[in-house]
């Protein structure tokens, strides 16, 4: 026999199973008058619910009811059940649930009715239980309930259960059974309800005694309520969370910036920069924003703008502001940062290695006439080993800036040089050569973000192969974009790793992963000692004492990373040419020497560069 706190709860499962069912109709209960159901019913609810809670639940409904269940088999119920609801829909429920309940809450405190209520549970059970009960009643149930008892049980269930458990479930069923039958029961329990009976009696068995009813409706509501707005609620909240993390960590990361904005010897003072398609300036201009400076940008498909600023301004606020306006990825706004050629270190002439010693490329190379653009300083053109090379020049410093020309001229010659007693590593190469750097009298010579990204998009119009760029600096989002852009066009990139030292932070543009960042080594193989170290490391190739043209005349020998990108310029561009289709970085790595620790490392990348081998 059941606990008999269990019995009032009991007696409600029955009247639920008994109404409509012919069979479950035959059962004939009786009882004490009301006012002692009602005495009854306050008794079992304050002072033998929690006990029988856990004794009722755990052993009589588990063993009695789920056991049972489980083991048994029968004639499948469901054009009853159908039969039953529809009844119900058509207008009998209320009336019917209210008579029903009274009634057999009356009846309920009865002697043998434990034994009648375990007979008609286990004689409905096995015409119509299947193997499958558990698994698709939670979705049908749970989405009836909370349709129809969520508005209303939550205010009135606690007072309910105080009065009694005859007016609480007639208030509630009242209030909720006609409008959830209709929307709930119509479209889910018809197809469901045959094997959703076993999980509903037995969680109404073990919710109401452990928790009352009114924790038993409240857990159905928050769980119906999840389960009915999964596919659309939780979607929303899952897009919602991943705008709110990207919001997050791009704050994140340009507080990490401001650390470098606010190094005022790497930046221009007064001024943020905004770069997008010409569609984006239309849009930002129908919305107040008026830009003084605008350079097209033909070979990438954009529009620069330079912005003067007051002098205490957040370029975050300032970035977050365009994209509010035109949307995320739609435009680059940022600083117009400052960039240097880096220190090389003289070397003695007398040790100075000339390119065609310092690596050995295919014969080939001679008379291949390679599209190599370079962004550096000015050229001079007038130097005897350049006299006879194809070098196209374009400035993109200001108009009255003194520019220099150390640099560009010793990149250009070891590229393309061509006279008996020096020549370069492609001497028909078409070279075009956009010079950025200009002196400044704090700062030395010093490229801007405006002039790099002017030289990338003319270059990019010439149609060149490959781009060698031989300055470091800070990260800046419109150089990346300007880079990335330049790859999707199937322009490859290299530029020098940088020469602050082996504990030095990671250079850019060489740390984009648009980029092939280049080191520097000795002719024995023994990396430069100035040279950066990263992860972002790809090649190796000859960078220290070697010799080149020096601007005005006569030769030099230098060594740095600079000087190590132009052979793995050269050699790219050959293989561009002669496999336009193919891979050709790909197949620089797997033809590098390696050196160092096995396999890629923070100090060579892949390895030595090796053209004779490819």
């Amino acid at each position: 026999m059941w606990p008999g706190g269990l019995s009032l709860v009991v007696a409600l499962a029955v009247t639920l199973l008994s109404a409509p069912s012919p069979r479950a109709g035959e059962l004939s209960l009786g009882g004490p008058p009301e006012d002692i159901v009602e005495a009854a019913i306050e008794d079992d609810i304050e002072d033998r619910v929690a006990e029988a809670a856990e004794e009722a639940a755990q052993e009589a409904a588990e063993e009695a009811v789920e056991e049972r269940i489980l083991s048994l088999g029968g004639a499948p119920i469901e054009q009853k059940v159908e039969d039953r609801i529809e009844e119900t829909i058509e207008g009998s429920v209320l009336d019917q649930v209210e008579q029903d309940v009274e009634q057999d809450i009356t009846e309920s405190i009865a002697a043998d009715v434990e034994d009648r209520v375990e007979e008609a549970v286990e004689d409905t059970i096995e015409q119509g239980m299947e193997d499958n009960l558990q698994q698709v009643v939670e979705s049908s149930v749970e989405q009836a309930v909370e349709q129809s008892v969520e508005a209303s049980v939550q205010d009135s269930v606690e007072d309910a259960v105080a009065t009694g458990v005859e007016q609480a479930v007639v208030q509630n069923l009242e209030q909720g059974v006609e409008d959830s039958l209709e929307q709930g029961v119509e479209n889910s329990l018809e197809q469901t309800v045959e094997n959703s009976l076993e999980q509903t009696v037995e969680n109404s068995l073990e919710q109401g005694v452990e928790h009352s009813l009114e924790q038993t409706v409240e857990n159905s509501v928050e769980q119906g309520v999840q389960d009915s707005v999964e596919q659309g609620v939780e979607t929303q909240v899952a897009l919602a969370v991943e705008e709110q993390l990207e919001n997050e960590v791009d704050e994140i990361i340009e507080g990490i910036e401001s650390s470098f904005e606010v190094d005022e010897d790497r930046i221009h003072k007064d001024q943020w920069l905004v770069m997008a398609e010409p569609e984006v300036f239309d849009k930002l201009a129908q919305e107040g924003y008026l830009f003084a400076t605008v350079t097209e940008l033909p070979g990438m498909g954009m529009r620069l703008a330079e912005v003067a600023a007051p002098s205490s301004f957040d370029i975050s606020r300032v970035r977050q502001g365009v994209i509010d306006i035109v949307g995320k990825e739609r435009a680059e706004v940022d600083l117009n940062h400052i960039y240097t050629a880096g220190d090389s270190v003289d070397a003695p002439y007398s040790e100075g290695i000339s390119p065609r010693a310092a690596i050995s490329f295919p014969a080939d190379i001679d008379a291949m006439s390679l599209r190599i653009g370079m962004i550096d300083s000015s050229v001079d053109t007038s130097h005897p080993s350049l006299r006879t090379a194809s070098i196209h020049a374009r400035s993109f410093t200001r108009e009255d800036a003194s520019t220099p020309n150390f640099h560009g001229t010793a990149i250009a010659s070891i590229i393309a040089a061509n006279t008996s007693d020096y020549l370069g590593l492609a001497p028909k190469a078409q070279v075009y050569a956009a010079s950025v750097f200009e002196r400044d009298a704090q700062r030395g010579e010093i490229a801007s973000t405006v002039s790099l990204v002017r030289a990338l998009d003319w270059l990019l119009s010439c149609g060149v192969d490959v781009v060698n760029i031989s300055l470091a600096g800070p990260p800046n989002r419109l150089l990346e974009a300007a880079l990335a852009r330049a790859q999707k066009q199937g322009v490859m990139i290299l530029a020098a790793a940088g020469n602050g030292g082996p504990m030095a932070t990671p250079m850019y543009p060489a740390a984009y992963e648009s980029v092939v960042a280049v080191t520097a080594v000795d002719a024995l193989g023994k990396v430069f000692r100035l040279a950066n170290r990263g992860k972002y490391l790809d090649l190796a190739a000859p960078g220290v004492s070697l010799l080149h043209a020096r601007a005005g005349g006569g030769f030099a020998a230098s060594s740095g990373t600079s000087f190590a990108v132009p052979f793995a310029a050269a050699a790219a561009a050959r293989l561009r040419q002669l496999q336009p289709g193919g891979n050709a970085l790909q197949i620089l790595y797997e033809s590098a020497r390696d050196l160092g620790p096995p396999g890629r490392d923070e100090i060579y990348g892949y390895g030595l560069l090796s053209p004779s081998s490819t």
